[in-house]
């Protein structure tokens, strides 16, 4: 059978370079933000090839800028938030050369080169609107649609940025990578969301190990929260196994940069487990020599991958 294979418009030769002043600082801008809020995906996104590298940066800055929104109050109401959050996205739909934020401008020029569908940036945002209406999820389903407005959009726009194979299944696998990668941010962010009034694990998870939203409040640390976060910890690496097939319908030359930043997440689980289940006070994190001593294991995987598909 004959596979469609979608590649990613070409950047102009030179990447930013040839862009006018202004779409350049915008790129630039995106970058900054990038490197500022994770060292983990900006070590990642460095493994592209640059127009790709900086075409990520750009998606990534666009998704944590409008999760600020919602995030980083100001002390503003949750209807001021809403409102800010509405602005924004009606600004989205302008053309780069009209925009006046150089993540807007940024994104909107990645979006038109890529072919990105306009579909993903507003669930994105969907995603952030769920942050001012709700704080808690009764079950992982509900749980689920969270997770995949707020990650698996991000992925789904980075596989047009890649280039992928057309096929039902590359959607379906970039969706389960994203769901791992946020799961990974609730169990390594518990204390920080609880600070915020915000408790992301199911209710229905924390009923099965009979563990209360009151331990929560004072940071209980026993075998009941160590089984909670196990069994999260083991949906999450499900999760990821059902995704890695996915990775090989990609473009080759974004492989790496992918597999690094699910190794990457991957293991910061572990690594809350190595510091004693305390993501209350401690957040997770990799250090650059953890983080390069992953390397020949991820290389390793993504040379075994050209026995699943050929392209």
């Amino acid at each position: 059978m004959a596979l469609s294979y979608r590649r990613p418009l070409a950047m102009p030769e030179g990447g930013c370079e040839a862009m006018d002043g202004r779409l350049r600082a915008a790129f630039e801008y995106c970058r900054q933000v990038t490197k500022h809020y994770s060292r983990s995906f900006y070590f990642s996104s460095g493994l592209l090839p640059p127009a790709k590298r900086e075409a990520v940066r750009v998606l990534y800055a666009f998704a944590r800028l409008s999760d600020n929104l919602v995030d980083e109050d100001g002390g503003l109401t949750p209807v001021e938030m809403a409102n800010r959050l509405q602005a924004w996205q009606e600004a989205m739909y302008l053309l780069p050369e009209k925009q006046t934020h150089p993540a807007l401008m940024a994104w909107a020029e990645v979006r038109r080169r890529y072919s990105i569908p306009m579909r993903y940036s507003e669930e994105l945002l969907e995603g952030m609107k769920m942050d001012l209406q709700w704080t808690r999820y009764q079950t992982f389903q509900d749980l689920l649609r969270y997770c995949y407005c707020v990650a698996s959009t991000v992925g789904l726009c980075s596989m047009y940025i890649i280039g992928f194979v057309d096929r039902p299944e590359a959607f379906e696998k970039a969706k389960d990578l994203g769901i791992a990668l946020q799961l990974t941010n609730i169990l390594r962010d518990v204390g920080e969301d609880w600070q915020k009034g915000r408790v992301y694990l199911p209710q229905e998870d924390l009923a099965r190990f009979g563990y209360t939203e009151r331990d929560l409040a004072q940071g209980v640390i026993d075998n009941r929260y160590r089984a909670l976060i196990d069994f999260q910890i083991e949906r999450a690496n499900s999760l990821y196994e059902l995704s890695w097939e996915g990775i090989a319908w990609l473009d080759r030359d974004g492989r790496l940069a992918v597999t690094a930043a699910a190794e990457v997440y991957r293991a910061i689980l572990r690594k809350i487990v190595t510091w004693g289940y305390d993501n209350f006070h401690r957040r997770a994190y990799l250090s650059p020599w953890e983080k390069a001593r992953l390397m020949p294991q991820v290389w390793w995987r993504v040379y075994t991958l050209d026995k699943h598909i050929s392209v």
